[in-house]
């Protein structure tokens, strides 16, 4: 099937099984609503309860209708008959070094993700994942050595924010004093999959997470990172309006193309097309370009400053990103006296160019890394360079 063709229609779970209850995690309020109406609600109570229900499950954390306090007990009881709050389970955790947290997550079918949590001084971040697998097969990163299998759905999405605040222990408690603190404050959408092959159910997923009455987390707390799907990307600024991050890489189309094989479909002169209306449709400050640093590939002085000519007149940041390598990867990672001048370059022409310090790598968790183990296709840097069309 080709990329473009790719739908939430096609390759997404139904929300109900013929014969189970209805899951509210993931319905949009509207579709609660319906769901609601549907089971029996009377439809001029139908947005009351939805409120009510609401909190319950996204402010409060909640799993149990029986627990649902002001709502009455007949009432409750015809929830818990219709429907179910679930979340993807969390298969294993496991817990770097460094404090980085990794969940292999079961979903329905019994296909696995990973979801990572990186606690920093400043925020606590949760790389999400948006597919089983990827459509992508870019050449420098592990999940794209492992086939698509299919979408998530949006409750697959924010239940993997929902694990997480269980693990951390966020969810606030009743009567308990109001506390600020956030310990996942920031979502990014960098984990399994290409997330605007995916836009609806990531759209959806995404307006959970900031709706104020819920997660209540902040549209500029949320970054969505793509390798370039050029007609979704005005739509994310109208329909999401969070931060936007490209998985650029490399500073001529040759090179992309074999990095980044979207760019045979939508080249560099066209993305770039689209990204400089990006931050001005979406509020957003600037953009920021993913560049992994490759030895000997795309980490050049010459490199670096036809990075800087093509960005020119985009509010942006560039994060340089060692190379995370794994057994049999096509790739090494660039020197750190070559990353350091790459980003020397770049700073001196006004842009910041933060070097991203690996995380989690003791447990594959770093950027590039996530695919589930169990799904793993062993593979060596042959096979890989075979498949992709590099060079290793």
């Amino acid at each position: 099937m080709p990329t473009d063709a790719i739908t939430p229609d096609v390759l997404t779970v139904p929300r109900k099984r013929p014969e189970g209850p209805v899951n509210l995690v993931g319905l949009t309020r509207e579709a609660m609503r319906q769901a609601l109406i549907a089971a029996g609600t009377p439809e001029r109570q139908a947005r009351m309860r939805v409120g009510q229900i609401w909190q319950w499950i996204y402010h409060w954390g909640l799993r149990d209708f029986a627990a649902m306090t002001n709502l009455a007990k007949d009432y409750r009881a015809l929830l818990a008959e219709n429907f179910v709050i679930a979340l993807p389970e969390v298969v294993t955790r496991q817990v770097s070094g460094d404090g980085t947290r990794k969940y292999l997550v079961r979903i329905a079918g019994g296909h696995e993700v990973e979801v990572v949590y990186i606690p920093e001084e400043d925020r606590g971040t949760l790389c999400v994942s948006s597919q089983v697998g990827c459509t992508l097969t870019c050449s420098f990163c592990h999940t794209g050595t492992q086939k698509l299998v299919r979408n998530l759905t949006a409750g697959e999405i924010i239940g993997q924010v929902m694990l997480a605040r269980d693990d951390l222990g966020e969810w606030p408690v009743p009567g308990a004093p109001k506390d600020e603190t956030r310990l996942l404050s920031n979502v990014v959408l960098m984990g399994m999959g290409e997330p605007l092959y995916n836009f609806e159910n990531v759209r959806d997923a995404m307006k959970i997470a900031m709706d104020p009455e819920g997660i209540a987390l902040s549209r500029r707390r949320i970054t969505l990172s793509t390798s370039g799907v050029v007609p979704e990307i005005a739509r994310t600024a109208e329909e999401i309006g969070c931060q936007l991050a490209i998985s650029f890489h490399a500073t001529t189309d040759e090179v992309r193309d074999r990095l980044v094989p979207i760019n045979k479909r939508w080249p560099i002169a066209e993305l770039l097309d689209a990204l400089r209306t990006y931050p001005k449709a979406s509020n957003s400050e600037r953009i920021t370009f993913e560049y992994v640093m490759l030895d000997g590939v795309n980490d050049t002085d010459a490199d670096a400053r036809r990075l800087i000519k093509l960005i020119e007149g985009i509010p942006a940041k560039i994060n340089l990103i060692p190379f995370n390598e794994w057994p049999g990867a096509p790739y090494r990672r660039s020197t750190p006296a070559r990353i350091r001048a790459f980003a020397d370059i770049i700073y001196k022409a006004g842009y910041a160019s933060p070097i991203r310090t690996p995380r989690g790598e003791d447990i594959m968790a770093a950027c590039g890394q996530l695919k589930s183990a169990t799904e793993r296709a062993r593979k060596s840097r042959a096979q890989i360079a075979a498949e992709t069309g590099t060079s290793g």
